[in-house]
């Protein structure tokens, strides 16, 4: 083999190393950039949560959240991420006679102003806003909702750690319905691993503070498991995971399988 093909063969050998470093580095990046709730990346979840063994019957609450998030650039030094929830959900009766509902659930707007040119320490603020949209009173407070809510997570190396809450109190709706006032809380651990898979611990902790102290709160545990993949041009991160409630009412659920679908759009 002559100079020219070894000189050759070596630069392909280059080429290729480095397309595949630069690839590695560009899961890597666009994996952390979907797991920060407020990054410049607009993305569409599709949660699929099943509880399993609801109320005294032990039944089974199926709930599709689809949370979209669109970041927009105010001006060179804020941006305003904002973020909805919107439930599709389907529960057998809880008790005895009960009949199985399905429908949408009320609506969440949640809002963070956030710099634009983060550090090492990510913030954001902004309100929260419940719309009463639910299509039954099963699945509806039947209440406007407001509050405010505020997430800070940090990025190190492979790393994204973070905490997001919220709590909403009625400020309108129907008279006759229960007062709200609830509080949500979401830490989030996430490990990055090579070509796009992550390991994941992100469970939502709830209070209803109008409830008696022994009803009030839901707290699980739990972990899983992800990768960010491409088919053709499509950017998808899927993950599955599972919670066990250790703190819970008496009409909440034992566990949670969690499978979550989101398409990406990076810039």
């Amino acid at each position: 083999m002559n100079r020219s093909r070894i000189l050759m063969l070596a630069s392909a050998i280059v080429f290729v190393s480095m397309s595949a470093v630069h690839a590695a580095d560009k899961t890597h990046d666009l994996a952390k950039a979907s797991q920060n709730p407020i990054s410049s990346l607009v993305s569409v979840p599709f949660e699929f949560n099943n509880n399993f063994n609801t109320g005294p019957e032990d039944a089974y609450f199926q709930q599709l959240l689809i949370k979209p998030v669109v970041p927009v650039k105010l001006n060179e030094n804020w941006s305003l991420v904002n973020r909805a929830i919107l439930p599709v959900l389907y529960q057998e009766g809880l008790v005895k006679g009960q009949e199985d509902k399905w429908g949408l659930g009320d609506f969440t707007y949640q809002g963070f102003l956030t710099p634009a040119k983060p550090g090492k320490i990510i913030w954001g603020i902004g309100p929260s806003v419940v719309a009463p949209l639910g299509t039954n009173d099963r699945f509806s407070s039947n209440k406007w909702s407001l509050g405010p809510n505020a997430v800070v997570l940090t990025m190190p190396g492979h790393w994204v750690m973070g905490l997001l809450v919220s709590n909403v109190w009625d400020v309108a709706g129907d008279s006759d319905a229960a007062d709200v006032s609830s509080f949500t809380a979401q830490y989030f651990i996430n490990y990055n691993m090579k070509k796009g898979w992550y390991l994941t611990s992100a469970p939502v902790m709830t209070a209803n503070w109008e409830a008696n102290s022994s009803q009030r709160w839901t707290v699980p545990i739990g972990a899983g498991v992800g990768r960010i993949f491409h088919i053709g041009k499509q950017a998808i991160n899927a993950k599955l995971a599972g919670y066990y409630n250790v703190e819970k009412p008496d009409f909440g659920s034992d566990y949670d399988i969690q499978a979550t679908v989101t398409f990406l759009f990076p810039k």
